[in-house]
């Protein structure tokens, strides 16, 4: 049985997953994997807090995205490649000639020690100077986190593609078989079976790079659940088995998460086993999917009503998304100089990420040209005479979704 009615309970989970961004990305300031700008007291003693969302979380939002697009695709058919390739790519363009060059700018400024103006540095991305090296080369210009529009984009003409390619009676069948399929444990064992074999197959082969060409592990595993999403949006059999396993799926979540997390704690320096490295790779995937299953099985479970918040923050995840890790980086490279400690500068640079990302957006959403740059709707004319009622603006409100 197929729905098309709004799913609020996905709007939630879209949002906190965008809000777990803010936690994860100022928390990789402090940990010792690879980022743009690192604190000088930079460990390993958040990395096991860091792993709780490290294996699902852009997993669930390409999930999450590919029901978003399968719900805009039913609402509006004839203008839906034109919609998305405006309402990701102006976005995208805009981001890596704005908002992510201060990030570049920052991170060479501390890594080689550049020590030219703002303006000097533009000229050198603008041209791709490739002179930025310490322990490999500084590629410009980048996109950084803007990855995940792009990546998104082209998932969805994929999407755009088949649709067009293949009937649609075709598609609603094939996303009713694997409804079908995913019934008892099977909704745990198949899905954690292919993404442990994708993982076992290509992660070693392909590490994560984000540049698109060359990113075949990543692809298979977010295009996988990105169609899983798509197919499954409107068959409310395999939501009610989601609802119904939250409970058991955030278990094995937890066990999963504790093996992985032993494991990258035990083998630092040391090489594991090779039957062992592939079981933690088979948890990995098991962490994945069954936080991706309880995240929406329990906001399945609450099942909200609609409210003024949802409907603010659906419209203000995205400019947020485009926006906080600039935030980030530069509020972490000025405040270094106050040598302040991780458990006073942490909450400060969260507080302080959220205060710019709502001021941002405030202004965003009241200029009508900005608009468009952060991904939202051209602003809709209230018919003279209309009030503006609350199904009105609810009504505008949904129309911001990107």
């Amino acid at each position: 049985m197929a729905s098309s009615d709004r799913r609020i309970d996905l709007d939630w989970v879209r949002i906190l997953a965008f809000g777990v961004l803010i936690f994860f990305h100022v928390g990789m300031y402090y940990v010792t994997w690879g980022w743009h700008v690192k604190s000088p007291f930079a460990s390993h003693t958040i990395e096991p807090l860091m792993m709780l969302s490290s294996p699902w979380r852009l997993s669930l939002l390409f999930f999450v995205s590919g029901c978003a697009t399968a719900f805009l695709h039913a609402k509006s058919a004839a203008g839906f490649v034109r919609s998305r390739t405006r309402r990701l790519l102006i976005p995208l363009v805009f981001g890596i000639w704005v908002i992510v060059p201060p990030q570049s700018w920052a991170q060479v400024t501390e890594a080689v020690g550049y020590h030219g103006g703002y303006l000097h540095f533009m000229g050198l991305y603008a041209t791709g100077y490739g002179g930025f090296c310490r322990d490999g080369c500084l590629l410009i210009p980048t996109w950084n986190h803007l990855w995940f529009v792009a990546y998104l984009w082209c998932y969805t003409m994929v999407a755009a593609l088949a649709w067009w390619l293949v009937p649609r009676r075709h598609i609603d069948r094939l996303g009713a078989a694997v409804a079908n399929c995913l019934r008892g444990p099977w909704l745990i064992v198949l899905p954690v079976a292919g993404l442990a074999a994708i993982r076992i197959a290509l992660v070693a082969r392909f590490p994560d790079t984000h540049a698109l060409v060359d990113d075949w592990y990543l692809h298979a595993e977010y295009f996988s659940v990105f169609a899983l999403g798509l197919l499954l949006a409107r068959e409310t059999s395999v939501w009610d088995e989601i609802r119904r396993q939250r409970w058991t799926a955030l278990a094995l979540a937890l066990v999963a998460y504790v093996v992985v997390t032993t494991y990258f704690a035990h083998y630092v320096d040391i090489e594991p086993p090779e039957w062992l490295r592939q079981a933690q790779r088979v948890f990995y995937a098991l962490d994945a999917w069954c936080a991706i299953v309880a995240a929406l099985g329990f906001a399945r479970q609450w099942n909200p009503a609609d409210s003024r918040a949802r409907r603010y923050l659906t419209a203000a995840i995205f400019p947020f998304y485009i926006v906080h890790q600039t935030a980030i980086v530069l509020l972490a490279h000025f405040m270094k100089p106050l040598a302040l400690r991780p458990a006073i500068e942490a909450p400060l640079l969260v507080a302080a990420t959220v205060a710019i990302c709502l001021a941002s957006f405030e202004i965003v959403r009241r200029v009508g040209w900005m608009r468009p740059l952060f991904g939202l709707a051209p602003k809709a004319t209230q018919p003279v005479g209309t009030p503006a009622s609350s199904e009105y603006r609810a009504l505008l409100a949904d129309r911001q979704t990107p």
